[in-house]
C-alpha cells in the first residue's frame, strides 16, 4: 500500500507536495481532524478533490502522510557516535515553538485516532511503523557500540518513556514540552534506565 501510494504521488513535484502537506497541517490546526474535509483541502490547495483521492486514497492517508512529511529528517540518519548525543540531536531537531505547535496538533490527532479505525491504520502504516523502525536503528547502533546491553529490558520501553514525557508535560504541568525539559528527562530517566552513567 505504501509503495502504491508513493507511485501515485510521483506525478506531483516535491515542492507542490510539500506545499500541500503544509496546507493540510494548517487546516488541522484550525479545525481539527473531524471537521477537516477533502473539499476544504482541495480549495485551500487549489487542487481537485479527485486528484487528492487519486494521489492519497482518502483523508486518513493524506493526514498521516502530511504529519510524517513534517518530521525534520530521518531518525535513523542521526549518528553522533553516542546514544546520549543521538537523543539530544533528536530533541534538537525542533525548536520550542515548533514543538509546542506539534504537541497541540498531535494531541488532537490522538483523540481522533481513538474514534477512527481507518485513521489509526493509516497512522500505524505511514507514520508509527516507519518512525519506530528508524528509532530502533538508533538503539541498535548503541547496542553495537557496546553502550547498552542487548538484554537490557528497558530497550523495549524507550519509546514509551519518551512519548510519556512529551504527552504528560502539558497534562501535569500545564506547559508544552521544551528542548530543556526533554534533554533533562533523557539524562535523568532514559539513559540511566539503559545503564548509561549520569552525564
Amino acid at each position: 500500500m505504501a509503495e502504491a501510494a508513493a507511485t501515485r504521488r510521483s506525478r506531483i513535484t516535491p515542492e507542490r507536495e510539500a506545499e500541500l502537506y503544509e496546507a493540510v497541517l494548517d487546516l488541522l490546526r484550525e479545525v481539527g481532524y473531524d471537521a477537516l474535509t477533502m473539499d476544504a483541502v482541495a480549495t485551500r490547495t487549489r487542487s481537485s478533490k479527485a486528484t487528492l483521492y487519486r494521489q492519497w486514497g482518502g483523508k486518513p492517508q493524506l493526514v498521516a502522510t502530511a504529519v510524517r512529511h513534517s518530521k525534520p529528517g530521518r531518525l535513523g540518519d542521526i549518528d553522533t557516535g553516542s546514544l546520549r548525543g543521538d537523543f539530544h540531536a533528536i530533541v534538537a531537531r525542533e525548536d520550542d515553538c515548533t514543538m509546542e505547535q506539534n504537541s497541540a496538533l498531535m494531541r488532537g490527532l490522538f483523540m481522533a485516532v481513538h474514534h477512527n479505525p481507518e485513521l489509526l491504520r493509516a497512522f500505524q502504516e505511514l507514520l508509527i511503523e516507519p518512525e519506530m523502525e528508524e528509532f530502533r536503528r538508533v538503539l541498535r547502533r548503541a547496542v553495537d557500540r557496546g553502550e547498552v546491553r542487548s538484554d537490557n529490558p528497558a530497550l523495549d520501553y524507550v519509546v514509551h518513556m519518551l512519548i510519556g514525557a512529551f504527552a504528560t508535560r502539558a497534562l501535569i504541568e500545564d506547559q508544552p514540552p521544551t528542548q530543556t525539559f526533554l534533554t533533562s528527562y533523557i539524562d535523568a530517566v532514559v539513559l540511566p534506565a539503559l545503564g548509561l552513567p549520569p552525564h
